[in-house]
């Protein structure tokens, strides 16, 4: 069987390119990359060279390899392996760090692989607001691994999270990103997805696609189509409108629609 790759550049600020890929019998030569690697492996277990060291990369650890320092990398069993790979931007992580990561590449935490995981679950397009919220995460835990501090407690900052609430509220249907959110109010992503949720029960990413569910419902209750509601309330797509929409209320937008229509007609006879 010949490899499988998938690969695509997300619109995500900080993430170069996505990689998803099966090889049984692959063996990459020494290279090097100028963005950090970002390795998720599924089955199977690669090893690889970095810095003259030997180093295996199992399902149940999440790699990390540094910018222009060269490895290796080839399978270590006989059925291959399969791998998912986030090249992440030197503005998500600093140079300042490649020595850590040359020391230690390999993390055995099973939070962090379950951030990463779910980080390449929203990466196919249309999620950029969850996607950013969660390149956060997965760059804090990265950063205190790196700098081998032990994470801090952050401290509530509600004043912080209801103005960030207020300029979600203000741009629900338009193209504002958590990178532009952090600069308006001059925090840092992580810091505003932390403030945030620990103020109100929830990630922004998710109050912001709850109120355009919200508003979708309004909109299709007053007889426009999905393919209409879908680009006026901020989803990609009608595609992306249906799969929260289901999410939230176990039904698909037209169906939604259509019970309106129902009820006036019961209601009319």
């Amino acid at each position: 069987m010949g490899p499988e790759i998938a690969a695509w550049r997300p619109a995500v600020p900080g993430i170069v390119e996505v990689l998803h890929a099966r090889f049984t019998d692959h063996a990459y030569p020494a290279h090097t990359h100028d963005a950090w690697t970002l390795l998720l492996v599924d089955t199977g277990t690669v090893t690889y060279g970095l810095d003259h060291r030997e180093h295996g990369a199992l399902p149940a650890s999440v790699t990390l390899l540094p910018p222009h320092v060269p490895h290796d990398g080839r399978n270590a069993t006989p059925e291959g392996f399969r791998k998912r790979v986030l090249y992440l931007d030197t503005s998500v992580l600093g140079t300042d760090l490649v020595g850590a990561a040359v020391d230690h590449p390999a993390f055995a935490d099973p939070a962090l692989r379950l951030r990463v995981h779910q980080l390449h679950g929203v990466l196919h397009g249309g999620d950029e607001w969850e996607a950013e919220s969660r390149l956060a995460l997965v760059r804090d835990r990265l950063h205190t691994h790196l700098t081998r501090r032990p994470p801090s407690t952050p401290e509530a900052e509600p004043g912080l999270a209801r103005t960030l609430r207020d300029l979600l509220d203000a741009h629900v249907t338009d193209g504002l990103t958590l990178t532009d959110a952090a600069t308006r109010l001059a925090a840092g992503p992580e810091r505003l997805v932390r403030a945030f949720t620990r103020e109100f029960g929830l990630p922004p990413h998710r109050y912001l696609t709850g109120r355009r569910v919200d508003l979708a419902r309004r909109l299709l209750l007053d007889g426009l189509p999905p393919a209409e509601v879908a680009p006026a309330v901020g989803f990609y797509d009608q595609s992306h409108l249906t799969r929260h929409f289901r999410r939230m209320l176990g039904t698909a937008p037209g169906a939604y629609a259509r019970s309106g229509a129902s009820r006036a007609f019961r209601d009319a006879t």
